[in-house]
C-alpha cells in the first residue's frame, strides 16, 4: 500500500502541466462600448482602471469602469486574475479610499445583463461579465 502511495505521488510530481493555452481560459471578457477604437488592452492598464488610478482613456476621454457585487464568482475570477487581488482585499482598498476621501469605487451592477446594458449605453464604459453571457451591444475586449 505505501509502495503505490508512493509511486502515485511520484507520479503527480513529474506529470506535465496543462499547457498554456488552458490556463489562459478565463471565466470573464472584458467589454466596452462598441465605439470605442480599442481591441486590445493591457491587464496592467485594466487593473489601474477599475482601482482608479487612472480615469482616462489614451484619447483623454473619461473611463468608467462597472464591477459585478461583491459575492460573484466572476468578480472573483477578474479580481484574481487582472487586479490580482481576491474581491475582499479590493474592497478594503476602496474602504480605506473612501474613509480617507480619495476615491470613490465602480458602481457595482447585479447582473452581467446589468454591465452589457450600462457598457453598450456609455460610451466611456468598461465592465466583465462571464463568458457566457450575451454581449451584443458590446466589444470583447482581448487582454494582453
Amino acid at each position: 500500500m505505501k509502495t503505490c502511495l508512493l509511486v502515485l505521488m511520484l507520479v503527480l510530481l513529474v506529470a506535465p502541466r496543462p499547457d498554456a493555452a488552458a490556463e489562459t481560459v478565463r471565466a470573464f471578457r472584458v467589454i466596452v462600448h462598441p465605439k470605442n477604437p480599442r481591441t486590445k488592452l493591457d491587464r496592467r492598464f485594466i487593473s489601474d482602471v477599475f482601482l482608479k488610478k487612472r480615469t482616462r482613456w489614451g484619447d483623454d476621454s473619461l473611463v468608467t469602469p462597472v464591477d459585478l457585487g461583491p459575492k460573484s464568482s466572476v468578480r472573483a475570477a477578474f479580481s484574481s486574475d487582472v487586479l490580482d487581488r481576491s474581491v475582499a482585499a479590493v474592497r478594503r482598498y476602496w474602504t480605506q479610499l473612501v474613509f480617507s476621501g480619495r476615491g470613490v469605487p465602480p458602481a457595482e451592477l447585479a447582473t452581467d445583463a446589468d454591465v452589457v446594458k450600462y457598457v453598450s449605453s456609455h460610451v466611456g464604459a468598461i465592465g466583465y461579465v462571464s463568458t457566457s453571457t450575451d454581449v451584443t451591444g458590446t466589444k470583447v475586449i482581448v487582454l494582453e
